[in-house]
């Protein structure tokens, strides 16, 4: 959530920041509900101070003996006035903060202004693709082909793009997941927790899911509960409410399966496992002290970049443009993996910085040098998507037999060197 008072003293800028993002975020109506509410309060001001004023001097009147009818009904009258104006004040503030609750994150100044994903900005390529002698195969044929992806019974089971993962194909999914979280806790220094797989929707509001995404996310029916659409939701409010002691642990990594409508995706990646309502996913989160959090960002994209380093998994991070951000991030790299079947990079991770707009809404602070209360900067990212990490690895390491090579960094995790018939 922006912080009120800072677009009260730069509307301006804030309304041109926000017009560089896709979509369209107008301050006008919440700035003449501030305009509003400051008359408000000083209307009631006055009258509360009125309102005490003749208060104390009806007991002295009385005493003299006068007649004070006419100034108790007077101040009943205002009373009722007050509690009027104060039931329309909290109205205004209502509809406020539904409208910063519904406003996007502004960019930070290094993002490039741009409309959409054609112009985010390549930062780097890691690993060269590989040049394949064979007709290569898609994952979703291999993982058939080979017994271990099962999309049609999995369709017969809950609909469309769902996946069930089978005998060795599960087993690879095991070892993806314990080696992500062993790398990120033994070699990158974060705590391992397992969150809960269902959140309440002050959880949902906390990180920005809700209002915004709510036609995306899976309720549950009778209670105010939502299917987690990714870690990040319930490891950020972790410390929801409280004044983070940095000297607790502050980087988290957390595996979750995640489920997602994915409302307005349809016809995009959806064969196969690039974009399913349920997948598995190792999140990193961290919470960090704002002249730090930049530092952090590039800390946390590196580690997502190290498991694919391990796979030897070709790669590039992009730098999202102003156009493509997502709703809670100021600065985003996504980085996106080399799929063979599609001839392109695709992503498997993003990793963004969010500033204090998640710990504004969730209530997130700590003590500065100077013992001051000051909202956290909270910083997230896939460490990484597994079904896709599964379907870069398969389709990257397809033999012209129809086989599969296990990576040799998943030698203590696999006990398989080879996939095959």
């Amino acid at each position: 959530m922006l912080d009120i008072k800072e677009i009260r003293k730069n509307p301006e800028l804030i309304q041109k920041k926000l017009n560089l993002r896709s979509g369209n975020y107008d301050l006008t109506e919440l700035l003449d509900l501030d305009n509003k509410r400051k008359e408000i309060i000083v209307d009631v001001e006055e009258k509360k101070a009125k309102r005490n004023k003749v208060s104390k001097q009806i007991p002295a009147l009385k005493k003299e003996g006068k007649d004070v009818k006419d100034i108790i009904a007077e101040m009943g009258e205002l009373s009722s006035n007050i509690k009027e104006l104060d039931e329309k004040l909290k109205e205004i503030e209502t509809k406020q903060r539904d409208i910063l609750l519904a406003t996007p994150n502004v960019p930070n100044e290094l993002v490039k202004e741009g409309n959409d994903d054609s112009e985010n900005e390549e930062i780097r390529r890691i690993g060269e693709p590989r040049k394949f002698d064979f007709d290569i195969k898609s994952h979703w044929d291999l993982g058939v082909d080979l017994d271990i992806l099962d999309f049609e019974r999995a369709g017969k089971i809950s609909g469309s793009r769902f996946s069930i993962f089978k005998g060795k194909g599960a087993r690879l999914e095991r070892a993806l997941i314990n080696f992500m979280l062993d790398v990120h806790t033994l070699e990158h220094g974060y705590t391992e927790i397992e969150p809960p797989a269902m959140v309440k929707s002050q959880t949902m509001q906390g990180t920005g899911q809700l209002p915004k995404f709510k036609d995306d996310a899976f309720k549950v029916e009778h209670d105010d509960l939502y299917l987690v659409p990714t870690a990040e939701v319930p490891v950020t409010n972790y410390y929801r409410d409280e004044v983070v002691d940095f000297n607790n642990p502050v980087h988290f990594t957390a595996y979750t399966p995640c489920f997602r409508r994915e409302a307005g995706s349809a016809g995009r990646d959806t064969r196969g496992l690039i974009r399913n309502h349920q997948f598995d996913k190792v999140e990193m989160v961290k919470f960090a002290k704002p002249n730090e959090s930049y530092d952090q960002l590039e800390k946390m994209t590196n580690d997502a970049e190290d498991i694919l380093k391990k796979l030897n998994i070709p790669y590039r991070v992009v730098r999202l443009c102003t156009g493509d951000l997502g709703f809670s991030a100021a600065m985003t790299y996504d980085i996106e993996v080399w799929m063979p079947s599609y001839n392109r990079y695709v992503e498997i991770s993003s990793c963004s910085n969010i500033e204090d707009f998640q710990a504004r809404r969730a209530n997130i602070r700590f003590r500065n040098d100077d013992g001051k209360l000051e909202y956290v900067h909270t910083l997230n990212g896939s460490g990484l998507a597994v079904g896709r990490t599964f379907a870069a690895l398969i389709e990257n390491y397809q033999n012209e037999d129809g086989s599969i090579t296990i990576p040799e960094a998943l030698k203590n995790y696999y006990p398989y060197e080879k996939i095959e018939k």
